[in-house]
């Protein structure tokens, strides 16, 4: 689990393309130093596992094949394979060499919750419409999928690219696109990726897991009613037969 404060700006500094994969390889600077095979990291807000470790040495029970990845790696680098799905659902796909990603660590059990709940699985990828910068903070409007507009709502909550924010602004049902819209202030800007943002660039989009829930349980509540109350009046009819 994350909550969306992101803890450092890494580089991508290697993608492989592979038939419907990839291995994308960031300098994650010290963030990495102590992750261990198997380990998760957020890069703009997808949760991936770490192929390699932090310092470029394999675990004593790594096979040889996974061993032999590990020549030359460089400490401080994150290693993760990506599948293709992945690829296509999130803006990883367009990532390249130099471009710079939000990262975020686990949040450990003793640690202080500042965001909110982020599980690092990304449910669609939007891109920016637009970028109103104010004279001390920046009001972004990213366009999102139809069907991610339910589950948000003003002053609620949403992962952008992993970083947690309030939504200030959203659009209304009866619209065709689904947009909302964020306030960044300096700090924010100068300490993710939303500071060199432009207009359709990719924005990962994870909405609040809580709003998630509530729609599957209603959802659940309103076929189980429906199932009773036909059968209810199907033995009705029995009982006047």
């Amino acid at each position: 689990m994350f909550t969306g404060i992101i803890e450092e700006l890494g580089t991508v500094a290697a993608i492989e393309s592979k038939d419907d994969s990839a291995v994308i390889t960031v300098d994650a600077k010290g963030l990495v130093d102590d992750l261990g095979l198997g380990g998760s990291l957020a890069v703009n807000g997808v949760c991936l596992t770490s192929v390699r470790t932090g310092d470029g040495s394999p675990p004593a029970h790594a096979t040889a094949e996974v061993q032999g990845a590990f020549s030359g790696e460089a400490a401080g680098a994150f290693t993760a394979e990506v599948m293709g799905e992945t690829l296509r659902l999130t803006g990883l796909g367009a990532l390249r060499t130099g471009d710079r990603v939000n990262l975020e660590r686990c949040t450990p059990a003793s640690g202080r919750f500042d965001g909110h709940v982020v599980q690092g699985h990304v449910d669609g990828c939007g891109e920016l419409i637009s970028r109103d910068d104010h004279a001390e903070w920046s009001t972004l409007r990213i366009g999102i999928p139809n069907d991610l507009a339910p589950y948000t709502a003003i002053k609620g909550s949403i992962a952008l690219n992993g970083v947690s924010l309030t939504l200030t602004a959203v659009s209304e049902p009866s619209e065709a696109s689904a947009w909302v819209e964020v306030g960044l202030i300096p700090a924010t800007l100068s300490h993710t990726t939303f500071g060199d943002i432009s207009p359709g660039d990719p924005v990962n989009i994870e909405v609040d897991v809580l709003a998630k829930y509530t729609a599957r349980l209603l959802s659940f509540r309103n076929a189980t009613t429906t199932f009773f109350n036909s059968t209810d009046s199907t033995r009705q009819g029995a009982d006047h037969d």
